[in-house]
C-alpha cells in the first residue's frame, strides 16, 4: 500500500486499478480495511481503528483516495466532496485525439443499474444528471494522447462516459468502446490530484499521485509531458 499523505485526521491512498474502495458482493478485501490494518500496525494500536470512506474511485480506476481517521473529520470530508470543494484532477489515456486541443464537455448522463453503466445525452432527459468536466491534450506518445482532466460533477462513471461520447473511449475501457483491455484487467484512468482547505487546520492541501509503476506507457507519457 502507498501512503501519500497522512496527518491526525486524514490518509490518502494511491489506489491500484485492482483494489475496491469498498466492500462489495465480491467479498474481496477492501483497501479501507488494508489501510485500517495499516494504521493499526503502524501506531500499534489496540482495540478497533476508524477509518471512514469519503469518496470512491471505480475499481479499474488507479489514483487518489481520502479516507477520515476520526468520525469528527467524516461528515466534512463527504460534505466537502457533495457540494465541489474538493478540485479533482484526473489523467487518461485514449487512442483517439479529442476534438479539440481542451474543451469543456457537458453532458445529461443517465444511470442503468442492471448493466451498471451510463449513458451521456446532449439534451436532458428524464432521470438523466448534468455532468462537466473539462480536458486538455498534455502530451502524446505515436499511438496515445495523455488527458488531463478537470472534473466538475461527480456522476456515476462520469469521465470514461463523456469521453466516449466525443469519440475517445478510455484505453482498457471494454464497457465504454475501447476495442481490448489493459493486461492488469484495469483502465488508463488514474486520479492524478487533489486540491482543498483542510477541514480542521484551514491550510491549503495539494497531494499528486504518482502514475501506476508498472505501466511503461504512463511512464512514457509522464515524460513527454515534463519535457
Amino acid at each position: 500500500m502507498e501512503v501519500i499523505y497522512e496527518d491526525n485526521h486524514i490518509i490518502t491512498v494511491n489506489k491500484t486499478c485492482s483494489e475496491i474502495v469498498q466492500g462489495d458482493k465480491t467479498g474481496d478485501l477492501p483497501l479501507s480495511e488494508i489501510v485500517k490494518q495499516w494504521l493499526k500496525e503502524k501506531y500499534n494500536k489496540q482495540g478497533n481503528v476508524f477509518i471512514g470512506v469519503a469518496h470512491r474511485l471505480d475499481r479499474p480506476v488507479s489514483g487518489l483516495v481520502l479516507f477520515a481517521k476520526t468520525s469528527k473529520v467524516l461528515p466534512r470530508l463527504n460534505e466537502m466532496f457533495r457540494e465541489g470543494k474538493v478540485k479533482k484532477v484526473y489523467w487518461a489515456i485514449v487512442k483517439n485525439p479529442p476534438p479539440q486541443q481542451e474543451d469543456e464537455l457537458v453532458h445529461y448522463l443517465v444511470r442503468n443499474e442492471k448493466q451498471n453503466r451510463s449513458y451521456a445525452y446532449d439534451r436532458e432527459k428524464p432521470n438523466a444528471k448534468k455532468a462537466m468536466l473539462s480536458y486538455k491534450i498534455i502530451a502524446h506518445s505515436n499511438s496515445y494522447y495523455l488527458l488531463e482532466i478537470d472534473l466538475k460533477t461527480g456522476r456515476h462513471h462520469q469521465i470514461r462516459c463523456q469521453l466516449a461520447k466525443i469519440g475517445c473511449p478510455i484505453k482498457g475501457d471494454l464497457k465504454y468502446g475501447f476495442d481490448r483491455s489493459n493486461p492488469k484487467g484495469g483502465i488508463s484512468l488514474h486520479s492524478r490530484k487533489v486540491e482543498f482547505i483542510h477541514p480542521v487546520s484551514k491550510e491549503k492541501i495539494e497531494i499528486t499521485a504518482p502514475v501506476p509503476k508498472d505501466d511503461n506507457l504512463w511512464h512514457l507519457l509522464e515524460s513527454a509531458f515534463h519535457s
